[in-house]
């Protein structure tokens, strides 16, 4: 976007029904992948299916607008058990079966026109919810976030303290230094984020932030059974980014020719390498790219053998009269329950209470969000 260009915003009803597109695109395809999750299925049909559920329905949307752009925000990725996020695997890559009991976390994003929607989801292969010990999605836990509740603060430190509190209660541990970000158009990794379970220097560098009207949000939220670490598991990288503000001349053809057709399909959004048609020229431009900052990894991250990772991510657009959710998992309460229970007497009101505001009339200046709410942290 230029200098002279103004954002647009969901102060706008035609922004709005870009997000609510993509929102609707987002949870069909979560849930086309979650109904084929059986065991004896493969990720990587998975994660095609997702794909080319994306592509082919933001092609029927807004047909005469030629030069629009839509299409994927972020490949579908299906990481199991223990894999704590982004593994989208090649078809030269060895391929993962599913078996009855894995705990799944699909994750997938869709946008129109860049106006992003990105939703994520867990559940257990053959029986359809999260069961080690009920924690990490238990029904208060799922119900505050997906009443987008945690909107009733004004500030993302108060989100991060709240997070913290909730999986205390339930004996578990939110992955360490995780991000969620506000969501611009053709940006997914807006400059104003929550963080969860920083450790003490994340704290402290981590940047305050105000919520505001007519700001949009991908809340993003993983929970384990084990310490909350995140490493890098080694197994291959297969999602990258374009970094607009960096600058490099490639010195490789193969390189360039690829790196070409990044900025070409796929602009700033992240992309799989599995979309190219000659994935052995991919992997092998895609090196010199990642090596000079071009592009940026989403490594696949793993938790401890043996533990379990549980994810659950929507999309809240902050409206004037209250947030308002447009993707989500297909969550049914009735299935998750647990031995534990919020003590905090705050979180607890604000479990019980309604996340809606009062309309407003329209201002010019910004408003912070949470401040005229019924209910706060």
């Amino acid at each position: 976007m230029s200098d002279d260009e103004q954002e647009q915003t969901i102060a706008e009803d035609l922004v709005v029904t870009k997000y609510k597109m993509g929102g609707d695109i987002a949870n069909q395809a979560l849930r086309l992948v979650v109904e084929a999750a059986k065991p004896g299925v493969s990720v990587l049909s998975l994660c095609e299916m997702g794909d080319a559920h994306i592509m082919a329905e933001t092609g029927k949307v807004f047909k005469k607008e030629k030069e629009m752009k839509k299409g994927i925000a972020f490949p579908t990725s299906v990481s199991v058990n223990n894999c704590v996020c982004h593994f989208s695997p090649l078809k030269s890559d060895p391929d993962f079966t599913l078996k009855d009991g894995d705990l799944v976390k699909i994750d997938l994003g869709v946008h129109v026109d860049g106006f992003i929607a990105n939703v994520a989801h867990s559940f257990v292969v053959g029986h359809g919810f999260v069961s080690f010990c009920y924690n990490t999605s238990s029904s208060p836990l799922v119900s505050f976030l997906y009443m987008c509740k945690l909107f009733s603060a004004s500030q993302n430190t108060q989100v991060t303290d709240a997070w913290n509190k909730i999986a205390q209660s339930f004996k578990c541990s939110p992955i360490e230094g995780m991000l969620s970000h506000q969501l611009k158009q053709h940006v997914i990794d807006g400059e104003k984020t929550i963080i969860q379970n920083p450790t003490d220097q994340q704290r402290k560098d981590h940047e305050k932030a105000e919520f505001e009207v007519h700001e949009v949000y991908a809340v993003d939220v993983l929970i384990s059974s084990g310490e909350g670490k995140a490493r890098d598991g080694g197994l291959r990288t297969t999602i990258y980014k374009r970094d607009p503000s960096k600058q490099y001349g490639l010195k490789m053809k193969t390189s360039r020719t690829f790196f070409s057709e990044v900025e070409r399909r796929f602009d700033a959004m992240p992309f799989t390498l599995r979309a190219f048609e000659d994935e052995a020229k991919a992997r092998l431009g895609v090196v010199e790219c990642a090596k000079h900052e071009l592009l940026q990894p989403f490594s696949v991250l793993h938790e401890k053998e043996g533990e379990f990772v549980a994810q659950f991510k929507f999309t809240v657009l902050l409206m004037a009269n209250g947030p308002h959710r447009i993707t989500n998992g297909p969550f049914d309460p009735e299935l998750y329950k647990s031995e534990h229970e919020v003590q905090d007497p705050e979180l607890r009101t604000l479990l019980q209470s309604s996340a809606s505001r009062k309309t407003q009339k329209k201002k010019k200046k910004k408003v912070k969000y949470g401040s005229n709410n019924e209910c706060g942290i």
